[in-house]
């Protein structure tokens, strides 16, 4: 029987902060919610990429978005906006209404 030792090697990092950010992460490990400064950084890191990709997929819908526009438009399915005459009907359905 042949036995595999794995090892995870724990990776050391030194980064530098300006002297505000240094600040908050001693605050958050003071407040009792961080037991270190590595797990405020870790939490960060996470946070952060958590954005990165709520970002990427908002753009990926946007892509989407502008693509399905431009199809519209060489497909001739828009029509031209007349904002003066939006307006007007606005203001004519609010004056019905009694709100001006």
């Amino acid at each position: 029987m042949a036995y595999i030792a794995i090892y995870f090697i724990k990776m050391t990092l030194n980064i530098s902060l300006p002297i505000e950010l240094e600040n908050r992460v001693r605050d958050h490990v003071a407040s009792g919610m961080y037991s270190s400064a590595s797990e405020v950084i870790r939490e960060a890191l996470r946070l952060f990429e958590s954005l990165q990709s709520t970002q990427q997929l908002k753009l990926e819908a946007l892509k989407l978005d502008l693509a399905k526009g431009l199809a519209d438009v060489e497909a001739n399915r828009v029509v031209s906006l007349d904002i003066q005459s939006i307006k007007a009907r606005g203001r004519a359905a609010l004056k019905a209404k009694g709100s001006v």
